[in-house]
Parts: structure tokens; sequence; C-alpha cells
């Protein structure tokens, strides 16, 4: 048998076998194949949707409460932008009040400072006249001096006041301040006005006819030690003060 076969390969023709199949067009196939591919897709989705019901998870019930969810996250962005708002309405109220507080405050304090200078002063005029036969034209009354808020800075205050037989005529002058102190182990005198501060010098002018009320604001430097304040009122064209009072500080 085998050498037979052999034979006829060997004396025969031998070709390739061949198919032969009808012809169909490629959208033909492609309409054929598209329905089984939709087909096989929704069975999968099918089964994909049926096994998580079966474990549980229903998706419309999930949509709805994840629409819920949104809307109440919506809701309380909108909240929250609200009361931030309104807190930081009230938190600039706030601020408005406590000024108006603070400026009350100190309106009170200068009023109630004016009411007591102003029942000092009542004092010192309803005493006035025991005072007019004294010989001198000019008299200091209620010297002070005091520390300021910043460092080596003082407030003098005092009343100037002519006598009765003087109050014709308008004082015209100006005042003198001679601040002595320590400093580094050595005595100093500090001189206000300082002659080179024209505004200071200005400052320090005096002019009234019955009486003046002075307060002068004047820095030394913060190592000195201040013991003690002159006050000295020159008469116009003069050289020589025409009153002086000193205060020693504690």
């Amino acid at each position: 048998m085998i050498m037979i076969r052999k034979f006829r390969r060997k004396f025969s023709i031998s070709a390739p076998r061949l198919a032969v199949r009808p012809h169909v067009p490629w959208y033909l196939r492609w309409a054929l194949t598209i329905p089984f591919i939709v087909g096989a897709a929704t069975m999968v989705w099918w089964a994909y949707d049926s096994g998580l019901e079966l474990a549980g998870f229903h998706r419309g019930q999930a949509e709805r409460e994840l629409d819920t969810l949104r809307d109440r996250v919506s809701f309380l962005e909108g909240e929250n932008t609200r009361l931030s708002n309104e807190m930081a309405a009230r938190d600039r109220q706030l601020q408005i009040e406590h000024a108006a507080m603070m400026e009350t405050a100190n309106q009170v304090k200068s009023l109630t400072d004016e009411n007591a200078s102003l029942k000092e002063d009542l004092s010192f005029f309803q005493n006035l006249p025991l005072t007019a036969g004294r010989e001198t034209d000019l008299s200091i009354h209620r010297l002070k001096v005091d520390s300021g808020a910043l460092p080596g800075e003082f407030h003098c205050r005092l009343l100037l006041v002519q006598n009765v037989q003087q109050r014709a005529k308008e004082f015209q002058g100006s005042m003198q301040l001679l601040a002595s102190g320590e400093q580094d182990g050595k005595k100093v005198v500090l001189q206000f006005p300082q002659s080179n501060n024209a505004a200071d010098v200005a400052a320090h002018q005096l002019s009234f006819k019955y009486y003046q009320r002075i307060d002068r604001t004047f820095t030394i430097p913060a190592d000195v030690h201040l013991e003690s304040v002159e006050v000295r009122v020159y008469e116009k064209g003069a050289s020589e003060p025409k009153v002086k009072q000193t205060i020693e500080m504690g």
C-alpha cells in the first residue's frame, strides 16, 4: 500500500485542496454580528445587576439616596455660607459697638477730668479774694508734673493768675521749663522749649488777661532720672523771670 501511494504521488498531479464558499458582503456580516454582541452585553449587564440585587444593592434606591445626599450637602453648604455671613456681620457689629463703648468711656473720662478741673477752678476762684493782697502781680497755682504713657514723657500742668490790680491789662510773655535730673551719675539740666524748635517755642508763648490754664508735655532721655522741675514765666522783653516755682519729683 505504501509503495502504491508513493507511485501515485510521483506520477500524479498534486495540488492543495480548495474550499469553495459563497461570498457574503461585509455589511451583512456586521448586521448579523452586532445583534449577537448587543445581546451578549445585555446579558452580562443583566447578570451584573441581578448579582448586585441578590447581594442587597438596589440601584434605584441607591440613586435616590445619592440624590437626597446631594440635596442635603447643597442645603448644608448654603446654611454654612449664611451662618458665616451672619457671624462676620455680628463680628463687625461687635467691633463697632466696642469702638463706640471705648469712645464713650474716653469721653466720660475726659468729661470727668474736666469736671474735676472745673471744680478745682471754682474752689480756687471762690477763694481768690484772699490772694488779692499779695505783692506779686502774677502767681502760679496748682503746679503738677505727672509721668506720661511713653518712657521719658511728662505732663506739666499749672494755672497762671494775675492779681486784681493787674487784670486791667493783658499779660504777654512766655514760659520755660527746667528739668533737673541725673544721668550716668552726673547732674543734668534740660531746658524746654528748645531754641531750635520753632513750633515748641511758639507753644510756650503766653497771652491772657485774667488767668490761663497750661498743660505742656516734655520728653527727656529714658536714662535720665528726673529729680525736679522748675517753671519760669517771663514777661515779654524781660530777661529775668517774673515768677518761678519748683516742684520736687518723688
